[in-house]
């Protein structure tokens, strides 16, 4: 095992510009899912007609194949539709349109948990179907999801390696790239990647604790 070159200067700055294409496709990932796995939870809980079954069908499509499949298709078989797209827009795609089917099911799920003699007494107060939504139904609902939620965050962050059968320049990539040119820093190179892996995730589910135990005050 080659320790002083698979650490030195030059291959620790490339594993670094590695990660932060992680950090940065996961953050961009985590944020859009976010909101797109939000807007078709709340559809699917809603039960707005036609348009929740579809979504729910779509949902269920993407939740039961592979992540590296969805790379593979938007990277190689949309541009076959003329839809094409940079290596780093194919993952960031690709990861947020799993990620979202994910979140949209612990949506509503976390909705669906609630029960349903609040949603009547809001509603019999006069509140509007949003307003109880908004002010009664969500607020409690998110306490439960979080934990979840922050799980997927991991996920999606975990995720990002499979990236690397389209050749995303994240932090696997690069670490393949320095192992493939010297075979003694495989296992040098490998503990580095899982260390950043592990500490970013770890810091997740720190985070997720922390946040869980404050709401729980509320």
């Amino acid at each position: 095992m080659d320790f002083a070159g698979a650490y030195s200067p030059n291959n620790l700055l490339y594993i670094l510009e590695g990660f932060l294409v992680t950090i940065e496709v996961s953050l961009i990932a985590i944020v859009l899912s976010f909101i797109i796995g939000n807007i078709l939870g709340l559809i699917r809980f809603s039960k707005v007609p036609v348009l929740s079954k579809a979504v729910g069908v779509i949902v269920d499509v993407i939740r039961n194949v592979p992540l590296i499949l969805i790379i593979f298709f938007v990277f190689f078989a949309l541009p076959e539709i003329g839809i094409k797209m940079s290596i780093f827009a194919a993952a960031t795609s690709a990861i947020t349109i799993y990620a979202s089917a994910m979140l949209c099911e612990i949506v509503r799920g976390g909705l669906n948990s609630i029960a349903k003699g609040q949603f009547e007494a809001a509603r019999a107060s006069g509140l509007t179907y949003v307003q109880t939504i908004r002010y009664i139904i969500l607020p409690q609902a998110l306490r439960r999801m979080i934990p979840p939620i922050l799980s997927e965050c991991t996920s999606i962050f975990k995720g990002t390696s499979l990236a690397i059968v389209i050749s995303l320049p994240d932090m696997m990539h690069h670490a393949q790239m320095i192992y493939n040119f010297n075979v003694k820093a495989v296992i040098p190179v490998l503990l580095l990647v899982s260390v950043l892996y592990f500490v970013v995730n770890y810091g997740l589910t720190r985070l997720a604790n922390v946040v869980e135990k404050r709401l729980s005050v509320y």
